[in-house]
């Protein structure tokens, strides 16, 4: 939304403004709700990591969470300053990040291996490029479904061959947390006006990214559960505090 106080980075040049009044609380935060909403998933991507790290998963898991947490915080800077170069931190690390759960997902049963790595970085580095040239709003929220969209087969299958019921579960909070985020962004877009008007906003946009910090976060665990399973590692759910799921292991001693 338009400014309402003094600006330290300058005009807005991003070409997407969500519905919370800019520089409300700080000259150095544009989007302050949008902006500090991003930590939870900083911090859930961090457990995540450390997890895996520490027991020797697979490194496109590491890989995975630090990519998590590479875009939440390139989300950061773009919703603190609302320029057009931090845009791009922001909403291409989202097309990496899919390109890593498509090979996560699918190179399990890809016949040539080699292939899919390839390709899916090559897309990627040549989305990268035409992306910080040419902006396309409509066309990136388009293009980013069509990636998830292509995730959700797999997943299911996943799911459907998946017999422990804890992991199960997980699947399912990652479905929940799906749902009610894109829920709460899209009620952000389409209901601004509205909003705007009340005297307490929702900020459905913040929602966003704390749902979707958590969904990530089971994403990663139900897919490291799986893959366990595949590598025979006899994988269990358990749960830290008593509260957030995560995959522990056993190796047999010649791996």
């Amino acid at each position: 939304m338009a400014d309402t106080g003094s600006s330290f980075w300058g005009p807005v040049t991003s070409t997407i403004e969500c519905c919370e009044k800019n520089y409300a609380y700080s000259s150095y935060i544009a989007e302050f709700f949008n902006t500090l909403s991003n930590i939870p998933s900083i911090l859930l991507a961090l457990i995540g990591l450390i997890n895996v790290l520490r027991q020797r998963f697979e490194k496109r898991f590491s890989i995975l969470h630090i990519s998590n947490m590479i875009l939440a915080i390139g989300s950061m800077l773009y919703h603190a300053t609302l320029q057009h170069v931090q845009q791009q931190s922001d909403e291409t690390p989202m097309v990496w990040e899919m390109l890593l759960y498509m090979y996560i997902l699918y190179s399990p049963d890809w016949h040539y291996r080699s292939t899919m790595p390839i390709f899916l970085f090559l897309y990627g580095a040549v989305f990268a490029a035409v992306h910080s040239v040419a902006r396309f709003e409509i066309g990136f929220k388009v293009h980013y479904v069509i990636l998830c969209l292509l995730c959700i087969p797999r997943m299911y299958k996943y799911y459907i061959y998946t017999q422990d019921l804890s992991a199960k579960r997980i699947a399912k909070l990652y479905v929940a947390t799906l749902l009610i985020g894109s829920l709460c962004w899209l009620c952000d877009n389409v209901y601004c006006e509205e909003i705007s008007s009340w005297t307490i906003n929702p900020q459905g946009h913040a929602l966003w990214h704390l749902f979707m910090g958590f969904n990530s976060y089971f994403a990663n665990t139900f897919l490291m559960f799986c893959r366990a399973q595949q590598r025979g590692w006899g994988p269990k759910v358990v749960h830290f505090m008593g509260v957030l799921p995560y995959v522990k292991i056993e190796k047999p001693k010649t791996q």
